[in-house]
């Protein structure tokens, strides 16, 4: 059983990587809307560019949001009012007038005339009813001319302005009662009026709100049909008018395509072929020119991680609106993937996952040319990321560059800015902002996958940390070289274009496994007193050949990165320890050097390779007596070009020309370590 499986366990990285790409690649798909897609691309006011266009089936002309709009609001304009007129309520008040009348009326007047008054001021209480009287007044939108009475079942239609309401009574009352002409009694019965009148009709507001609602859903949104074979469009043909009407109806017509089950298997099945392709593109990519990451199943799985997460949090923003794409952060993918990695690395993993978001976004070309700017901007203006002022300053560059090419592709579509849709602007400046959440990000990240930025490189550089606090203290000769070799690094790692902070932190710790025996190492031997000679050449090559196993030790135990952790196992590659082996064949000429080599391996990045360098440079200038420029020259060539012979850096990625500049630096730098002025010539 065990045999059978061993296959299966050599190379279950490779199995875990062909499990995490089709996972992505499902995880993608299942996110991607699965509507039919329009093939052509077309711009308002710009000339068709594709052959000539036949309907490829019978479809509706849709109207515009515009036009459907504006009917709704003459539809509610012009909608009328329903009113319930209740005929008990006339009654009750001509009752109570009729009771009140003879009570405020002075006696002095006649009989008849008495008589007459009640006769002419009733009828003028019945007109009211028959009119309808109602309590409903600014709450109505007076341009709503036309009401409906409801009379038990009768319905009865009417102007608003013959209808009265408190706001007219007044009015009303005046021009009745001076027709009688009763100046000395007209207060009197407008008192009475006012006293005696209610509201008949009330406002029935679910009928009024039903009957709008009834209009409003009876809105045709189309306007006419075109039939299939007709010709749409001409090729060279101006979109504008009726024929961009029909081409927003036709590409609507595609998107809102109900698939059948066969139909829909061949798109899942296409986006998943197109999806698939793309994701591989980028494990050929890291399997060619990142071999280190592509061997790491954690740095792999941490960079499909952060494409699925970008494309996902696109598509949830454009099915809720498509306007709120351009707060989606995307410039945070080429930022985190240059903090952890490099900008290679990071710019093609962007153009990647713009490429799958061409799939779900409206406006693809414009989306994607303003991301991949915006990506290349990130790459290009982003240094030194632990710095703040450099991600302020490249938030505000990306954001700038978002501005002007929405700016200008604006003006490309309408040919002026008087529909600029001002508020883009105001998302493109919230996605900016959004962006500076990748410092928090970043060390949510290194805390999940273990990995480590710049951020990180900046506070391991801290000579007070605990760690190289114990090698100062216990190695203080080791430590003065560490020092040395950091600044040596640094200085190098600037002229090469490498990460000069990660050089720095790798060759200040580089030799912390010599604390575990550090007199047996002469930077930290303060006596005449040489521990190796009470030991054998053997013995003694041992002893300095296990302080890389120690110091890789003891980076474990204090949690050191393992970027930092491959200086530890990469400064002596797989050197042989000369003097000691030299030793011993002195007393035994069939000793093997093997036996007298480092384990490696050999360093495999330009930092490691610079570290490497600098340890053997500046460890050997310590032996030089009298120093001049020439004899660091000399010496500098030496030694590098031993290591270039041992093969040394066959795996770094470092060219000669680079070695070259390396040797530059390490030349100027040790000149003025010693303080040696440059020889002229006599």
């Amino acid at each position: 059983m065990k045999d059978s499986l061993a296959p299966l366990y050599s190379k279950h990285a490779l199995i875990f990587k062909v499990f995490l790409f089709l996972l992505t690649t499902v995880l993608v798909v299942y996110v991607f809307p699965k509507s039919g897609s329009f093939k052509y691309s077309f711009e308002k006011g710009k000339p068709w560019q594709s052959e000539n266009l036949y309907a490829p089936f019978d479809f509706a002309i849709k109207k515009s949001a515009e036009d459907i709009a504006s009917e709704k609001d003459l539809i509610a304009l012009n909608a009328p009012l329903f009113f319930r007129i209740d005929t008990a309520v006339a009654s009750s008040v001509k009752a109570h007038f009729d009771s009140r009348f003879f009570k405020v009326i002075p006696d002095s007047i006649s009989d008849a005339s008495s008589e007459q008054l009640y006769r002419s001021v009733r009828k003028i209480v019945s007109e009211i009813y028959e009119k309808g009287f109602s309590a409903e007044n600014e709450s109505i939108d007076k341009e709503k001319s036309v009401i409906t009475l409801i009379n038990q079942t009768q319905q009865e239609k009417l102007f608003y302005a013959d209808f009265i309401t408190p706001s007219k009574l007044r009015n009303y009352l005046d021009q009745q009662l001076a027709v009688l002409e009763i100046k000395s009694f007209e207060n009197i019965l407008i008192s009475l009026f006012y006293d005696v009148l209610l509201p008949n009709a009330t406002l029935d507001k679910q009928l009024s709100a039903t009957h709008l609602q009834d209009k409003l859903s009876s809105i045709v949104k189309v306007r006419g049909g075109i039939e299939k074979e007709t010709l749409i469009i001409s090729k060279g043909e101006v979109v504008e008018g009726l024929k961009l009407d029909i081409l927003k109806s036709l590409e609507s017509e595609y998107q809102s395509q109900v698939l059948t089950r066969s139909n829909y298997y061949w798109v899942v099945s296409a986006y998943t072929l197109l999806v698939a392709l793309a994701l591989l593109m980028l494990l050929l990519f890291l399997r060619k020119y990142r071999l280190e990451v592509f061997n790491n199943n954690t740095k792999v799985t941490f960079i499909f991680f952060n494409i699925a997460l970008m494309v996902i949090l696109t598509t949830l923003t454009v099915n809720f609106n498509a306007s709120y794409i351009y707060v989606v952060p995307l410039c945070i993918l080429p930022l985190i993937l240059k903090a952890f990695f490099d900008a290679r690395l990071g710019l093609f993993a962007h153009v990647i996952t713009v490429l799958l978001l061409g799939f779900v976004v409206p406006n693809n070309y414009e989306y994607m040319f303003l991301q991949i700017i915006a990506g290349i901007v990130t790459i290009l203006t982003v240094s030194e990321l632990y710095k703040r002022a450099n991600l302020f300053i490249s938030v505000g560059q990306i954001t700038m560059i978002y501005l002007v090419s929405y700016f200008a592709f604006h003006i490309i579509h309408e040919g002026n800015i008087d529909t600029i849709e001002w508020e883009t602007f105001l998302l493109f400046l919230l996605g900016g902002l959004a962006t500076l959440f990748v410092q928090p990000l970043i060390y949510i990240y290194e805390k999940l996958f273990g990995l480590v930025s710049d951020v990180s490189l900046l506070e391991l550089s801290d000579t007070n940390s605990k760690l190289l606090k114990k090698l100062s203290n216990e190695a203080p000769g080791t430590f003065h070289h560490s020092l040395n070799v950091a600044n040596l690094a640094e200085a190098a790692a600037n002229e090469i274009g490498a990460n000069a902070m990660l050089s720095r932190v790798g060759a200040l710790y580089h030799d912390i496994g010599k604390m575990n025996n550090p007199t047996y190492f002469t930077e930290n031997q303060s006596t005449a007193t040489n521990p190796h000679n009470q030991l054998s050449a053997q013995e003694s090559a041992t002893v300095i050949i296990n302080h890389v196993i120690n110091g890789i030790e003891i980076a474990k135990k204090f949690n050191l990165p393992d970027r930092v952790v491959d200086f530890i196992r990469t400064h002596h590659g797989t050197n042989t320890v000369y003097y000691f082996y030299n030793k011993q064949r002195e007393l035994d000429e069939q000793t093997k050097e093997s036996d007298f080599k480092y384990n490696g391996p050999t360093p495999f990045s330009k930092e490691t390779a610079i570290v490497m360098m600098c340890d053997s440079v500046e460890a050997a200038s310590k032996s030089l007596k009298e120093p001049t420029s020439t004899k660091i020259n000399t010496f500098v060539e030496s030694i590098i070009s031993k290591q270039v012979e041992a093969k040394q850096f066959l795996n770094a990625n470092i060219t000669f020309k680079e070695i070259e500049s390396i040797k530059k630096v390490l030349k100027f730098k040790l000149a003025n370590m010693y303080h040696l002025r440059i020889e002229y010539p006599e």
